[in-house]
Formats: C-alpha cells, structure tokens, sequence
C-alpha cells in the first residue's frame, strides 16, 4: 500500500509543489514552491501538508504513520542543494521553522528561527562565519524563540536578560553587544528555561525540530489565531501547513560597502497604502526578520538599498516584476541578503488599503496585466466599506500633536487607551478608542479590532500594527518616536510637552500620518475617481439589480450617489417616531373607538404624506418600496411612570388610562404578537391611511411631472388569506385616489416573506403579490428559533465551539435559512412567473449572502447606502463566477 504524502520538498530548480495546491501546502508553502519552479533564489526546504496539522488533532496529537520518515528523507535532500547537514558539528545546517495557511495570517501563529543550534554545532557556525558575535546573536535567538513558543517561558522575561546586560554597559540597541555578551546572555537563557520549565533546553536537533513542528500546529488554535479567523472568516478546520526552510542570515555583518553586507527586508510590489506602481519595503542591515516586523529598530526604506547595495537592489527589483507578472497581483515579499547574496523567502498577496487594491486593479488593467474581469474578482467587496466612511474636514481647525508614517488610512476618533484588553471593554461599552502602543504583537489582536484606530511609537511602514491595520482597514499612525508612553501612568507626552491622559480624545489622520488633539470634524466620503470606474465596471457585469434601505430624504440622496437604483425597503415606523408625530400616535393607540382613532389618523395623513413626497421626489423614476406598519403598537408607548404621567398630563386623561392600556398592549413574546398584517386586519384604518398618504404624494407629484413608482409592502404575511385581504383594501384606496387625481400611475403590492410558513405557502401567495421582498433578519430570527434581541448571549459560544461557522445575522445561513429562500422562490415563481424577487434584510449587503440570492435567482439586493458599492462589486462577482 502506497503511503499518503506529507512532506513536498522545494529548492534547487524544481520543486514537488505549485502555486494551485495552497489548500494542501498553504500558501505560502505553494508559493515557496512556485517561486522554485520559476527560477527565483529560494533557500531550500520542506512542507508538511495543513492535512497533517487537522488529523494531528484528531489523533490525539500524535504525528500521522510515516511521517518522520519523510522528514528525514527530506532533510537529506535540503543537505544536498545547500552543502550543509542538520546536526553535523562542523558545517550545521539550520532551520527556519514558519506557519502556512492557504489564507495570509499574518504573525498570528508561531515561527521558529536558528533550529539546529546547540553548544556543539556553534563551534560550526563560528568557525564557517568567523564571526563569532553573530553566531552567539542567532543562537540567543533561537533560545528565545524556542523557549518562549515550543516551552512556554514568558517573552518579557528574556527581554529583561537582554535589557540588564545593555545597562550594565549603557547600551541603547541590541547591536551593541558583543560576542562576550551574547554568550553570557545564552547561558542566562539556558538557565531561565530549566528555572522556568524544570526542564533542560533540549539539544538534539530532531528533537528540536519535532518540539517546533508541533508547536506551529498548536498555535493555530491559539486565541490570536482563533480571534483573527473569527474576524476574517476563516474556517477553523483548514489547519496550517508547517515550513521548514534552510536559514539564511541577514544578521552575518552590517558592511554594505563592501558588497557582502547582510540584512533583512520586507516589500510590495506597489505601495499598499495608496497603491502606487512604486516598490516599496523596508529592511535592515545586520539583521533577521523578525527585527524588520517587530517594530524594535526602525527599518530603512527600500530606495536606500539601491544606494547601499545597487546590485543587490537591481536583483530584487527584477524579482518585483517577475513575480507581479506571474501572479496578476500585487505581492508581498520576505528577503534576506547574506554576504551580499539575495535570498526570496515568501510572497503572497499583498494586504492593501481599499484606496490601493482599487486603484491597483485599475491600473493593472490599464497596463494590460489583467482584464476587467479579473480586476472585479481580485477586489473584497468588504474591503470598500473603508473607504465608505467620513474623513477628516480639510478646513478644520485643529492642532497638530505630532507627524509620523501614516501607516493605514482613514480618519479615527476616539477616546486614548493603553492596552488591548480595555480597548475591548470601552468598546463593548459603545465608547470609541484610540489603541496607544509603544509597538503592538499579535496578543494586540482583539484590542485592534475594537479600536477606531492605533497609534505607535515605533515601527515601521511593515510593523506588525501597520500590516494588520491596514488589512482591517482601521486608520493607523505608526513610529511616532518624539512621543513618549508611560503604561504606568497612562499617559502620552507630546513633542510640545501636551500630555494625554487615559480617557482624552485624540484624532489620527492615518492618510497623513497626522496625530490631533481633541474631536475634529469628519465630512463624508463620495465615489469618485478610481472607485467610480470600478463600479461602472462592476455595473456591466451584475445582472442583480441594487436598491437601499432608506426611511429620509437624505438617506435616498446618499444611496443614490452611491449608485442605488430605488429604495427596497422604507420603514415607516422610524417616521412616527419624529418628535412633531409621536404624540399623535400616541394618541391614535390610546383611542377608546375607532372614531377617535381615525381622528388621530386624519391628523398623521399630511405628514406621512409629506415624508413619502421628500423621498419620491429624490427617487425620481426609481422604484420604492414602502412597508407599512410592522411593530407592535407598545413600542410608541412611554416605558417608564414618569413618561406616562407626562403623555397623560399631554393628552388630558387620567394615568391610569394610560398605564391600563399600555399595560393590554403589553405581549409575552410582541415578535410574534401583534404586529404586521395583524395589525393591518385588526387595525384596517392604519394602514388605509398609510396606503391613501403614499398614493397622494405620488399623485401630487405625478401632476408635477415627477414620475414616481411607489410598491406597497405588506408585513408579516403567513396566510394567503391576510394578502388577499390586505391587498383588496389597498387596491380600494389606490384607485380612490388615483381616480380623483385624475392621473396614471404604475405601482405594485406585494409582501415581505419572512415567515417560514410563507416559504412553504409561496405559489398560493404569489398570486395575489407583485412581489417578494424576502426580510431574512425575521426569516433568520423564526428559522432558528433564535431572538435577535437575546442571541448575543450564547451566539458567541456557539462560533467558538464550532456549532455556527458566522453570525447567521450577519451572513445568511444558506444551508438552512437559504434552502427556505429557495423554496419561496421556486415555489413562488411557480404561482405567478412575473413576481418580482428581492431582499431587504441586513443579510442584502452581505458578499457571501448576495452571491447566494444571485444564484437563485432574485432581481434585487436592498441594503443600507453605505452598503450599495459594496453591493455592486458583490452582485458582479457572483455573475462572474457563476453567469445566469
């Protein structure tokens, strides 16, 4: 019997893998591989499959048959193209020891540099690099991370070793010490780790390497890891492939003069943040990678290479070319020189700002690199919602605390805090923050994600806190060095000596690199410019029609400019709340007969009907879709006795009228109870009065010329028989006021399905419907038997335990909630062949949702404004990859 592959070899000028196998080698194993095979300098190495990772869980931990024979044979093979052996005292071959998912986590799982050292093969490496500072330099390194990832002993504590020895000498960088302290520092390490562990630091270098194989598959589960698939939506059971490469040391000497200088560097192809057609990267001299992302020394731009080492410079600048051409995609690398000789040690796609990966795809095609439909499909749709919010006002007037690299952009206000952990906690308390770090590390995640934006002291444009900004889209102002933090004071000091406080307000202008005191006004955003031409892209290719959920004025004028094509869902509901109405309404649920009720009604008809002209005439031509009243008649009604005695004190009744009946309307579950069409067959004269207001601001408009094509939307609907009825009444006061306007006009009634029932019981309905406008927050909320207002609490145990892969509020649950969609459409379809399908939940400006309603077959998507360009890539996206 055949044994299953685990390890694919890469290096020299073939490898056993490719860029299309990253579902099994992860991606960066399958680029490593790719670059191999087209000819671009990788150090040689192994990868062990993401199916070794998922089955080392399901074997309780435990490696899979055969696998360390693989690694050994594959170990023989590195030996073989780089000239060295792992283990041999004389000439060692080392590990790098890297994570690989088939998606970018960057620095969210463990690495493990130098594998291989122990008091033996230094000798080796002293006497192969006659340097003996930078031999002691990589096996310090390799204490530290082994002991900190693969032993489990605190960081901070080997920093505090390395910081005591810099002040016994008054050293400020690590540079500073010399071989001498370096070895002492080794030892202190050794001793630290038995202290810590109760065990030696092991130095048989096999064992080393299965401690660091096993360490990276554990650390997929580790809470950053978990926290950042969470919040990208990355599935949980993909397991990570594991790297072993052979080292290459960019920390063998800083002499760049001579042509064999050593260091370390990160770059793009473009610039991620705007992205310009520029390289751009950073690195260091003397150095191993860790030191460029870590935001301890400030790296130097990648245009000082071509000054420091040109031939070196050249070499990578070809690779740049090579690699964007062969991938179709900005890309981001890793490299280390090594005596002056370049070694490629990753690509990937490069994480970018909205701005950059819209203009990059622009530009890609203007160059003639990819078509226009690539371009589309290259894009998150997700990713657009940054550049979909308020920025800061050019004209305002504010102070300038501070300039450093503006990192990510974006405008971010907020309330200063120090840690992660209370960035977390004021924003669960709705408080927006500032997250303020000498430097941040993939503990930071959680804070990060809660923060609006994240201010730095150190690092550089590829820090750890720049990259993961940038890929959340979240503002970002990095290397801010005139500043000063005191974590035990909660302060930040100022170049001009202002200091902020826990608590203050701040402004970061990640754009700029501009850090404001205090709150600076924010304007809003427009498509323009390279985002308009990409959704007119986009538009060629949809067939899904895109509408917007707008109850003002102003919202319709938003989502236009956004690209809407009619309103999908006007709730009118948030109408009666306005302060010149509620007391009306109030007084319309707290009448004793219908009399008094129409009374109040009659008061309401010319204001709703004053809100349906504002948003008609700013829909001009366009259709909109009104809902009529869906929630239960209690949420109009004062909560507290204070607020009963004033209404009824308003309304010249006694208090107890008022407290008896909001007390009759009180319900044990009002989502199910009265509300909707049931309020529309107990109530008929509400929604008779909302029906004659929507059709006499259309008529009235109608007159002036304005073409208007109001659809009326019927709530709730479980029965044929509450459509058939509900419509009939609607029917009667359209044609009443149509008939006395004396005008034509187009509209159409149709209901919101979002009743499982009305799934079932969709072709009877769709003969009395014009349309379907599946309301899949409700349909979500009924199908699971979930409340939206309570699932908070147990919703969060179910993603962590793997029950729910997302919020099914969030994106439709399409294996259960979307099978009921289907079937009303089918179904639906199947009744009345000309009923038009839509959806107006929240799940209408969802990516993933929006490729699902394309696939079975809705005409329309209607989401918030801010939503409709993210809906219009989303909805071309779906046609692309699967055209109907």
């Amino acid at each position: 019997m055949t044994q299953k592959k685990h390890v694919y070899f890469f290096g020299g000028k073939q490898a056993e893998g490719k860029s299309e196998m990253r579902n099994l080698l992860g991606g960066k194993g399958a680029n490593l591989a790719e670059m191999v095979n087209i000819g671009i300098p990788v150090p040689a190495g192994f990868t062990i499959t993401t199916e070794v990772c998922t089955g080392y869980y399901e074997n309780n931990q435990q490696w899979p048959e055969g696998l360390e024979e693989q690694i050994r044979e594959a170990i023989g093979k590195v030996e073989a193209d780089m000239g060295t052996k792992f283990g041999d005292p004389k000439n060692p071959l080392l590990f790098a020891v890297r994570s690989g998912a088939r998606v970018s986590m960057p620095g969210m799982m463990d690495t493990v540099l130098n594998l291989g050292l122990n008091d033996t093969t230094i000798k080796g490496l002293i006497d192969n690099s006659n340097d003996e500072r930078f031999a002691f330099d990589c096996y310090r390194r390799f204490l530290q991370m082994y002991g900190d990832v693969v032993m489990g002993v605190e960081h901070d504590l080997f920093e505090e070793i390395i910081q005591a020895r810099k002040d016994i000498h008054g050293y400020d960088l690590d540079t500073e010490l010399e071989a001498e302290d370096w070895k002492v520092v080794v030892e202190e390490f050794k001793a630290l780790i038995e202290k810590e562990t109760g065990e030696g630091f092991p130095t048989d270098p096999f064992e080393q390497l299965r401690g660091s194989i096993n360490a990276v598959f554990e650390s997929w589960f580790n809470p950053r890891a978990r926290r950042y698939r969470e919040l990208n939506n990355i599935p949980h059971d993909w397991g990570t492939a594991v790297n072993v490469q052979a080292m290459v040391f960019g920390n063998m000497g800083d002499h760049p003069e001579t042509g064999k200088g050593s260091g370390s560097g990160v770059a793009f192809t473009r610039d991620p943040a705007t992205g310009e057609n520029v390289f751009y990267g950073e690195y260091l001299m003397n150095a191993q990678g860790e030191d460029v992302v870590a935001g301890i020394r400030t790296p130097l731009p990648i245009s000082t290479l071509k000054e420091d080492m040109p031939e070196v410079y050249e070499q990578l600048d070809e690779i740049r070319h090579i690699l964007e051409d062969h991938y179709r995609e900005m890309q981001d690398v890793e490299f280390a020189i090594q005596q002056g000789r370049l070694h490629m040690l990753q690509t990937r796609s490069g994480k970018r700002t909205a701005t950059a990966a819209i203009r990059i795809a622009k530009e890609m095609v203007e160059e003639g690199l990819i078509d226009k439909e690539t371009a589309i499909l290259n894009l998150d749709p997700l990713q657009l919602d940054h550049l979909l919010h308020p920025m800061i006002d050019p004209d305002a007037d504010a102070k300038i605390l501070g300039r450093a690299l503006p990192a990510s952009p974006g405008a971010a206000v907020g309330q200063v805090v120090f840690n992660a952990k209370d960035a977390e906690d004021w924003n669960a308390r709705d408080e927006d923050v500032i997250l303020v770090r000498t430097e941040t590390s993939p503990d930071d995640i959680g804070g990060m994600d809660a923060a609006e934006g994240i201010l730095t002291t150190r690092g550089g444009m590829t820090s750890h806190a720049a990259v993961v900004a940038r890929g959340m889209g979240t503002p970002c102002v990095a290397g801010l060095e005139s500043a000063t933090i005191r974590y035990d004071e909660k302060t930040i000091t100022f170049a001009d000596g202002t200091v902020v406080k826990e608590g203050d307000w701040i402004t970061l202008n990640g754009t700029t690199g501009e850090v404001l005191l205090d709150k600076v006004p924010l304007i809003e955003p427009q498509v323009t410019g390279d985002l308009a031409t990409i959704e007119e892209w986009a538009d060629d290719f949809r067939v899904l029609s895109i509408r917007t959920n707008a109850d003002t004025p102003h919202d319709a004028e938003v989502a236009l400019g956004f690209g809407a094509e009619g309103i999908g869902l006007c709730r009118t509901e948030h109408m009666f709340f306005a302060a010149d109405r509620i007391g009306i309404v109030q007084q319309m649920i707290l009448a004793d007969s219908v009399e008094q009720r129409q009374s109040a009604l009659d008061k309401l008809l010319p204001i709703q009907k004053g809100d349906f002209v504002g948003i008609f005439k700013a829909m001009e031509g366009l259709p909109v879709t009104v809902r009529l009243l869906d929630p239960p008649l209690h949420e109009f009604l004062p909560h507290t006795e204070e607020d009963m005695d004033r209404l009824a004190k308003a309304m010249g009744v006694k208090a107890n009228a008022v407290k008896e009946k909001a007390e009759s309307l009180r319900e044990m579950n009002p989502m199910l109870g009265h509300r909707g069409c049931r309020l529309g067959i107990t109530f008929p004269e509400i929604y008779d009065m909302q029906v004659q207001a929507i059709f006499e601001a259309a008529c009235d408009l109608a007159k002036d010329g304005v073409k208007v094509i109001p659809e009326v939307m019927i709530p709730l609907i479980g029965t044929v028989n509450e459509l058939a009825i509900l419509k009939d009444n609607a029917l009667k006061v359209a044609k009443e006021v149509i008939d006395e306007a004396g005008v034509e006009l187009e509209y159409h009634i149709g209901t919101m399905i979002e009743i499982p029932r009305a799934c079932l019981m969709a072709e009877d309905i769709a003969k009395y419907a014009d349309f379907f406008s599946f309301g899949t927050n409700d349909l979500t909320q009924m199908g699971f038997g979930f409340s939206r207002d309570d699932a908070g609490k147990f919703l969060q145990a179910y993603l962590d335990q793997g029950i729910l892969e997302r919020d099914p509020f969030q994106s439709l649950d399409q294996e259960g909630i979307g099978q009921l969609v289907k079937v009303a459409v089918e179904r639906g379809k199947s009744g009345n062949s000309d009923v038009e399908l839509g959806v107006c939940g929240e799940h209408g400006g969802d990516p993933e949702s929006i490729r699902f309603f394309h696939d079975v077959g809705l005409d329309y998507v209607s989401c918030s404004p801010f939503r409709v360009p993210i809906a219009r890539l989303a909805a071309a996206q779906a046609q692309l990859r699967n055209p109907r």
